[in-house]
This record gives C-alpha cells, structure tokens and sequence, in this order.
C-alpha cells in the first residue's frame, strides 16, 4: 500500500494536504498521526507543524459503499494552561485540554495581544524553573507588565539586561497580534523604579567628581533609556552638561564641565 507524510499547521490542515496530493477524499485512506502541532518555545521559537501518515487502501469492492470516516488516531493533547486577563491582575486558570483547532487558531487575528505576550512570559519563567504571576497596569501612553514571584534576580539580569532582552521580545509577542503598534514596559518587582533611582545618584555623584577634577568622564555603555536617566538629572545642573557619543550597542554618556 502507498504511503506519504503530510504536514499542516493542524491535524486537519496536514490530513487535507496529504488527500490532495493524491486527489482522494478522507475514506480511501488510513491515517495515523506522527506528532501533533507546537507553538514551539516561547511562541516564536522551534515552532512545529502537525505531520501525519496516510496510507492508501485498496479499491472498494464494485456495489460497496460507506459513509464513515477512518478514525484519526491522536495523540494525547497537550495540556495548557489559560490565562484570564482583568484591566489590574492577570490569573491562570485550571488547564483545559485545547482542541487541534484551538492550538492551530495562534495566528488568529481575534487573540489578545497582552494575553500573548503573558503566555510568552509565563513560558519563558517556567523554562527558567520559575513560578511568577504578572500584574497588567494600563497606563495612556504603555502598559506596564509587572512581574512577581521568587528567583526573579533571572529574569532581570545584570543591570537589567535579561529585563530589557524579554521586553523587547515580549513587545514582538503583543504587535503579532495587534493592528495597531503597542507599548509594553517589562518589570519585575519595581526593579525600573529602582534603576532610575540608582542612575540618578549615580549621575549627581559624578557630576560632583568632574567639578571638582574639572575632567570629563566617560560612562560605560548603556542603553538609550538608562542615558535618558542620566541627561535629564543632569540637564539643569549648574555646572556640567552631558552628550552622548559612539554607536549602538557601546553608546555612553560623557559628563563634562560647561566651560569645556
């Protein structure tokens, strides 16, 4: 008997691909399937179709005729957990058993962009062996993703770097599905609040050190926004101004006197 391996972003999908092929309907064939659909890790990567085996039968005997289907014999569906979103508080809900229609349905344009971009982080904290719970805070210009949990000191890296890295694929995640572009600011346990405050002192203390060496000091590079901190403390400041020089990613922050 023929046989072909077909694939489709379902069950359904890879099934109708493989009858095409061969231009019969679904009761000349047997099928089996070999590995269900994944959104793959974090839903942007290793995502993988579903791939199925048919195999063609012999002819119906002249006069035979039947209704049925061939049953498709599936794999126990993967288990995922949903998440409910509210305007303040994000909850998960018990896992429900999502159908091959449902997990082929990612790409639907009626998906939430928050819950998405939720889903991705929580995937990525598991992956991570973390446990977290995120807060949705809506503000007028960005929405905020607030983070919670133990252990968080991975997820928010050195200087934030992890934090930064997360939200700028967390904000991929939510504009996937969003018609219109979305802001998404990632934080974890008011670590940004703490940044600020932290570049803020670090910005009076070495303006202090350059007034009184009366030589320019050159920062280590930082991203545009920790920059932004350290020119708007310093933008009124008596007696030195800051500029920024080099090229992205070791873009830093000068700090010298204004008669220079």
């Amino acid at each position: 008997m023929s046989k072909i391996v077909a694939t489709g972003k379902t069950i359904e999908d890879a099934v109708a691909q493989g009858l095409a092929q061969w231009g019969v309907s679904k009761d000349r064939v047997s099928i089996q399937v070999l590995s269900q659909p994944s959104r793959g890790f974090l839903g942007l990567f290793g995502v993988k179709e579903a791939k199925v085996e048919l195999t063609l039968l012999p002819d119906r005997a002249s006069g035979e005729s039947s209704g049925a289907e061939v049953p498709i014999h599936r794999q126990a569906s993967t288990r995922t957990p949903e998440v409910k979103i509210s305007q303040s508080s994000v909850a998960v809900a018990e896992p429900v058993v999502r159908t091959e229609h449902q997990a082929g349905s990612a790409n639907d344009d009626s998906k939430d962009p928050y819950h998405e971009a939720i889903l991705f982080l929580k995937d990525t904290g598991q992956a991570m062996g973390l446990d977290i719970s995120i807060d949705v805070e809506k503000g007028k210009d960005y929405t905020t993703l607030q983070i919670s949990g133990a252990g968080l000191g991975l997820m928010i890296g050195r200087r934030g770097q992890t934090l930064d890295a997360l939200q700028y694929l967390a904000n991929i995640v939510a504009n996937r599905y969003s018609d219109h572009y979305l802001r998404i600011v990632l934080d974890a346990e008011n670590f940004r609040a703490r940044r600020k405050k932290t570049l803020e002192d670090l910005a009076d203390r070495l303006a202090g050190r350059v007034l009184k060496s009366r030589k320019e000091i050159v920062l280590e590079p930082m991203p545009a926004a920790e920059r932004k901190v350290i020119h708007a403390r310093l933008q009124s400041h008596g007696g030195v101004k800051t500029y920024s020089k080099g090229d992205e990613p070791n873009r830093r922050v000068v700090i010298t006197t204004k008669s220079s």
